[in-house]
């Protein structure tokens, strides 16, 4: 029976069911899932947000493959405060650095959020600096190069302090918190992949 779960990844939880260490893994949120289900793609230890976890190995295949185009919403939060200038930058694509090489990112959708989201608490929170601002925007992006969103803001000047992946085609997190587990049905492809 083909199983699909949606899972809120907390900050500080590995993306995988192996132990590394004294790392927090998946293993900790689904200590009796079926040995067949695998998280689809990566999520970073130090984000947040949507993870898939599926037994189905063609949509696992579907949403890994580069040639299929599904889009993925990050909320950022920046150090300093972002400028239409970094926003078209990101837009148009920038240069990163992936594996000691030059690449340049697909175009984006990238727009300010003029009041911080309402998002749980992140533990541990953000260091806050009173001098330094910081603020927040959208950024969707149809590729998932290694932590492509972190060097993306970092390249137009502006580092990445949070990273919460929202959606990633129509399924989002709205109304989950950080550990909350969904299990979806099989239409679940159809909202990821369009």
């Amino acid at each position: 029976m083909l199983q699909y779960f949606i899972f809120y990844k907390p900050f500080n939880v590995l993306a995988q069911f192996s132990a590394e260490g004294e790392k927090k893994t998946l293993s900790d949120y689904f200590p009796n899932i079926d040995k067949n289900i695998y998280p689809v793609g990566r999520l970073d230890y130090d984000s947040e947000g949507l993870l898939i976890l599926t037994n189905d190995k063609s949509l696992t295949h579907l949403m890994l493959e580069p040639s299929s185009v599904h889009p993925r919403t990050y909320l950022v939060q920046v150090e300093g405060q972002i400028t239409e200038e970094a926003l078209k930058q990101l837009e148009e694509g920038v240069i990163i650095n992936i594996k000691g090489k030059k690449y340049k990112t697909k175009k984006a959708i990238a727009k300010i959020i003029p009041q911080p989201p309402k998002l749980p608490e992140r533990n541990p929170p953000i260091r806050f600096r009173k001098n330094v601002p910081d603020s927040w925007l959208s950024l969707t992006i149809t590729e998932g190069k290694n932590r492509q969103v972190r060097h993306s803001t970092a390249a137009v000047g502006f580092p990445t302090l949070r990273l919460i992946r929202y959606s990633i085609g129509k399924v989002t997190i709205g109304g989950m918190m950080p550990g909350d587990i969904k299990e979806m049905g099989i239409n679940v492809k159809e909202l990821l992949l369009g």
